[in-house]
């Protein structure tokens, strides 16, 4: 079983969420820490025009959230919730940049 860690920030943005997709959300983690690296889309994608971060797919990508996620050593930090792209661009964008912040923050403390 592989092991999923929570940024704290990502904690707060992910109580944000509506306890439907919450649920929704935590159903693809109990699939990210099952099968790792090898889980497949839909249920994950790597983020456009970033270095290592991936996005989690809830519902197979229905959902209108994101997990935004790295790998750090052989953890995976899950750095921040965001807007699926197409529907909030911006707040996409925002988002990545501050998972990559937040990803960088970890491993410094990791290593």
């Amino acid at each position: 079983m592989w092991e999923v860690r929570f940024h704290p920030a990502a904690e707060s943005e992910l109580k944000a969420l509506s306890v439907p997709e919450r649920r929704a959300f935590f159903h693809a983690v109990e699939k990210l820490m099952a099968l790792g690296a090898a889980l497949s889309y839909p249920h994950q994608s790597s983020v456009r025009g970033t270095k290592g971060l991936r996005e989690l797919r809830p519902r197979a990508g229905r959902s209108p959230w994101r997990g935004l996620y790295g790998q750090v050593q052989n953890v995976f930090v899950m750095a921040a919730i965001a807007p699926e792209a197409e529907v909030e661009r911006r707040g996409f964008d925002r988002a990545a940049g501050n998972a990559l912040d937040r990803l960088a923050e970890f491993a410094e403390r990791e290593v």
